[in-house]
């Protein structure tokens, strides 16, 4: 290139210079030449390298002035950056790369996961001899710890997720900045409700490109709970915790048993699923939780866990295997209380007893829930009842099981004649005749096969439409606890 053409060059690249200059003093932004320098040069790398690394999809002059470089900045305007700040999804650098030209005191961090854009961001730094700015090729999640002052992002996330990917590295009192649309409220509403507590909505402005139609909203949040991180050490310091990553490790062998009846008996322990049994189990009965199991970073032991209890962080592929019902929620191991044998010959105690002979333990679960519920006396297991602490028992009576009185029964085929037995079937008397004694044991039939044939002779049932055969037997057995609860025999 000869002398004649660089000079043209040269005088062209002033007159854009000045083009820049005029377009950010127009927009409040008053550059000096070392920082017109720098924006210019950040202009250039970036319109050069953009065919191959698709870094953005303007291309005119005065629009990428506008919306890519003013756009950037005018958050510092509004309001005082914090330092450390964390660009998340920062893309070909914006809006950390202009802040960081147009505010040289702020340490900034431009988070990228595609590592091509991150070799540009590095060139960029480099040419433009930025300091205390760096940038790192990962994407943001609850794990991530550099402890930072402030996130910014113009990612198209939702607010609510973007609150979630930085609970590890955002300190208490740190500032979320989200530069949007104009039509954000529902993501507002959405972080706000999920968040609450743990953030605070600071700043709602609108505000708009100078000279431009290009309407912008600036979000903030400030944080007001305790990083992930920190909580999480200090936790660690209350409980036992033991990471666990083989299947052949010999507690993930005994907590899988805890998905069996053998496994439950032998150990006197049952597992717990679901957040709000978890929760109650916990505040009902301390003294018997045991263990807490969890696999997900954010599940930690409440502060009303025993601090005796261990702690067992399972890999995924093992939690997913125990997570017998897919919560994703953490899972309580509790001690179960010893179910004593009844002796038929001793007879039944005032009140009702109810006799469950069921095989689903979902029955099981049900009927126990509603024992519990209408005040019975206390609960015979016959031979034929699944396990009460099967996890679909437990889970099935929200609970309820903890509470019962159990006892371990015969079978329902050697049940004594002499018990004051209301037997439950389908072809029985209409309930509604039934007198209900003081002393009495509500016996339903096994589901499919009902009661032995000497039980059904004098057995009650539920008067239904004839165009369903029968009840569910469980269901059944929860209108005749509830016509007892209203009866005048009630103990």
């Amino acid at each position: 290139m000869n002398k004649k053409n660089l000079e043209k060059k040269d005088l062209s690249e002033v007159a854009l210079m000045q083009d820049m200059a005029a377009l950010l003093k127009q927009s409040g932004i008053d550059f000096s030449l070392r920082q017109l320098e720098q924006i210019w040069l950040y202009h250039t790398l970036l319109r050069r390298h953009n065919p191959q690394l698709n870094l953005t999809r303007i291309h005119n002059f005065k629009n990428m002035v506008e919306k890519l470089y003013v756009d950037s900045i005018l958050p510092g305007t509004l309001f005082d950056l914090p330092s450390p700040l964390l660009d998340i999804g920062t893309g070909p650098g914006m809006p950390g790369i202009p802040l960081k030209i147009a505010y040289p005191h702020l340490e900034i961090i431009l988070s990228e996961s595609r590592q091509k854009r991150v070799t540009f961001l590095e060139m960029v730094i480099q040419k433009l001899k930025l300091q205390k700015i760096s940038a790192i090729g990962r994407s943001i999640t609850p794990r991530f710890q550099i402890p930072v002052a402030g996130v910014i992002t113009r990612a198209l996330e939702s607010m609510e997720k973007t609150l979630g990917r930085v609970d590890g590295c955002l300190e208490t009192g740190g500032i979320v900045l989200f530069m949007k649309g104009p039509r954000c409220d529902d993501e507002i509403v959405a972080a706000t409700q999920k968040f609450k507590g743990r953030y605070n909505l600071i700043q709602d402005q609108s505000y708009q490109i100078p000279h431009t139609p290009h309407n912008r909203r600036l979000v903030v949040f400030e944080r007001i709970d305790r990083p992930f991180i920190e909580v999480e050490a200090e936790t660690m310091k209350r409980y036992s915790c033991h990471s666990i990553e083989s299947e052949q490790n010999a507690i993930f062998k005994d907590l899988k048993k805890l998905l069996t009846a053998k496994g439950i008996k032998k150990q006197q322990m049952a597992l717990v699923f679901g957040e709000k049994p978890v929760k109650e189990t916990l505040k009902n009965f301390p003294g018997q939780c045991d263990a807490w199991i969890t696999g997900s970073d954010r599940s930690l032991p409440p502060a009303e866990a025993p601090e005796q209890m261990p702690w067992y962080r399972l890999s995924p592929p093992l939690f997913k295997a125990l997570d017998l019902f897919g919560t994703d929620a953490p899972i309580l191991r509790v001690k179960t209380r010893p179910i004593l044998k009844w002796d038929s010959a001793e007879g039944l105690p005032d009140g009702l007893s109810l006799l469950i002979p069921f095989q689903d333990p979902e029955n099981v679960g049900v009927v126990i829930r509603s024992a519990v519920a209408f005040g019975v006396n206390q609960v015979i297991l016959l031979e034929e009842c699944a396990h009460p602490f099967l996890p679909k028992a437990v889970r099935a009576s929200a609970g309820a099981v903890f509470h019962a009185s159990l006892f371990q029964g015969p079978s329902i085929k050697d049940l004594p004649l002499s018990l004051p037995l209301i037997a439950l079937s389908p072809e029985g008397k209409d309930i509604s005749q039934c007198e209900f004694a003081d002393t009495a044991g509500l016996l339903p039939g096994v589901e499919g096969g009902g009661l032995p044939e000497h039980l059904r002779r004098q057995a009650f049932s539920i008067p239904i439409q004839h165009e369903v055969e029968s009840l569910n037997a469980a269901a059944a057995t929860v209108i005749a606890l509830y016509l007892w609860s209203q009866s005048d025999r009630k103990i």
